[in-house]
């Protein structure tokens, strides 16, 4: 068979695959359906799910841990939003840990929650599947959901690693875009941090 016909075949091997992953995203695309998630224990011990958020119009998930600078940078940020979420009520921010090092571990994750005030929930994925099923590749990396719980944004907070000079605050912008029925001007950006440190499975014989 000659080399062209062959290179097709490939591509529109490939296009399907790819056809189900965002621009910066390996798994979720902007329209997708949330990932369900549930029984993710908080920093007291408390078992949380999607289904739990139900009354509220907007969910925004951080993806963030202990360990890394660029979640630490990202924390101040995090709580004002969420005081401005919980005192408007419509809005829903949720923090997910699925780092499994020692500084990131349940113990360590209630000591750091504890000593910043956190104000959100703060969730341990100890089998990682659900940062797994929302292509998580960074800490921090955000989604946002809809009232239909439809994907509106993925990507990073602001356009400002440190929190310093920020001019476009992405995170922000979709929520109020998805809380009046619009969609974001920005629904993409690649995420800046530290990688998920996912455990890597062995290869069985």
């Amino acid at each position: 068979m000659p080399l062209r016909p062959i290179c097709l075949i490939v591509i529109a091997l490939l296009l399907p695959s790819a056809a189900l992953a965002g621009k910066y995203n390996p798994t979720l695309s902007i329209g997708d359906a949330a990932p369900d998630w549930q029984g993710l224990p908080d920093t007291f011990g408390e078992p949380h799910s999607l289904a739990g958020l139900k009354d509220r119009e907007v969910v925004v998930i951080a993806f963030t841990c202990n360990s890394c600078p660029y979640a630490t940078d990202v924390e101040d940020r995090l709580i004002a939003l969420a005081k401005r979420f919980n005192a408007e009520g419509k809005c829903a921010l949720i923090a997910i840990n699925a780092n499994k090092v020692a500084e990131d571990l349940p113990p360590q994750m209630k000591e750091r929650a504890e000593a910043k005030g956190y104000n959100f929930p703060y969730l341990f994925d100890e089998t990682q599947q659900v940062a797994k099923a929302h292509g998580a590749s960074y800490t921090p990396e955000f989604v946002v959901l809809d009232k239909q719980r439809k994907v509106v944004y993925l990507g990073a907070f602001d356009d400002s690693a440190d929190g310093k000079n920020v001019q476009h605050k992405y995170v922000e912008d979709a929520v109020a875009a998805a809380l009046a029925g619009e969609t974001p001007v920005i629904a993409e950006m690649p995420a800046k941090g530290c990688a998920v440190r996912y455990v890597k499975e062995r290869r069985k014989k």
